[in-house]
């Protein structure tokens, strides 16, 4: 395995595809890489699907002035943005990938999601087979019988699954009641774990006073339950002010305590030094069960379109 942070940051939103709501220039997004990179956070998560190929451009620019091997990129093979009419679809959207961000390989590659995956993880592993320096090779949004459908594919052709990527936060632990966390611990499998703040909701910032922007995709899920986020909110900011720091740093440190990996979207500097913090508390074991007893009393439907419950 690679030598990674205890954190990775996510380039989602600056692909300006509507998801969060406003609009993100290069020029804004220079410093926050930056500060990360100074900091030593240095894994960087994006796809070709943010903004089809509008995150990795900028993420691009901005790598190509890192010392050679200094900055790590995690990207994605998303099924439906490949050709379908291409017998080589894989092959040709990780090249041109690639040349986009203008790199010679990824450090490491994901199935993005479940349509058709256990071809696109077959084409994948054809296409890494005997190659020197093949990336940690993971797989999207899968459960536990897809996930271990893709070890057993990769195995097949001498590689092995390094890394499962789930939604995972207080309010969505389905990855874990499924005993996925226990497969990944158990295999020697990073579980990367994204939107641990739920898009900003469990950051503190928003509540029924302060909705998420109208308009966008979060706001369509979270606004209507802001009243039983703000519950959760006020248990998280209990456990801010102990550490003093801000109330997002709390469910990012949660994520680090359950033994995974979270990905962080990062817009601002400030959500850089968030992460830089909440990559130094340790919470325990009783706090962790505290916050996790508060979120399962409100019932929160955190589930989005693009995937499912992990069962």
């Amino acid at each position: 395995m690679k030598n990674l942070p205890k954190i990775a940051l996510g380039a989602w939103a600056w692909g300006n595809d509507g998801t969060f709501g406003g609009s993100l220039s290069a020029d804004t997004l220079r410093p926050i890489f930056d500060t990360a990179m100074q900091n030593g956070l240095n894994l960087w998560d994006t796809a070709y699907a943010y903004g089809m190929g509008t995150s990795e451009k900028v993420l691009a620019d901005f790598v190509a002035g890192c010392e050679e091997g200094s900055c790590l990129v995690s990207d994605k093979f998303t099924p439906q943005c490949a050709d379908p009419a291409s017998p080589t679809a894989f092959k040709d959207m990780i090249e041109m990938q690639l040349e986009l961000m203008k790199l010679s390989h990824f450090d490491i590659y994901w199935i993005h999601n479940v349509w058709d995956a256990p071809k696109w993880t077959q084409e994948m592993a054809k296409f890494f087979e005997g190659k020197d320096h093949a990336p940690i090779l993971g797989v999207s949004n899968h459960n536990l019988a897809e996930i271990k459908e893709a070890n057993e594919i990769l195995k097949a052709h001498g590689l092995k699954l390094g890394a499962v990527q789930n939604h995972y936060s207080l309010i969505n632990r389905s990855s874990e009641e499924s005993g996925i966390l226990d497969y990944c611990k158990e295999n020697d499998i990073i579980f990367f774990s994204y939107m641990v703040l739920e898009q900003g909701a469990l950051s503190g910032k928003y509540d029924r006073e302060h909705p998420m922007p109208a308009g966008s995709a979060r706001a369509e899920t979270y606004n209507p339950v802001l009243d039983k986020i703000e519950i959760l909110n006020t248990a998280l900011q209990k456990l801010a002010d102990k550490y003093e720091v801000a109330v997002a740093q709390i469910p990012v440190a949660w994520a680090i305590a359950k033994g995974t990996l979270p990905i962080i979207g990062v817009t601002k500097e400030k959500h850089v030094e968030d992460a830089v913090k909440a990559a130094s508390i340790t919470l325990s074991a009783e706090e962790v069960a505290q916050l996790e007893q508060t979120a399962d009393t409100l019932n929160i439907n955190a589930i989005r379109f693009w995937e499912k419950e992990m069962k």
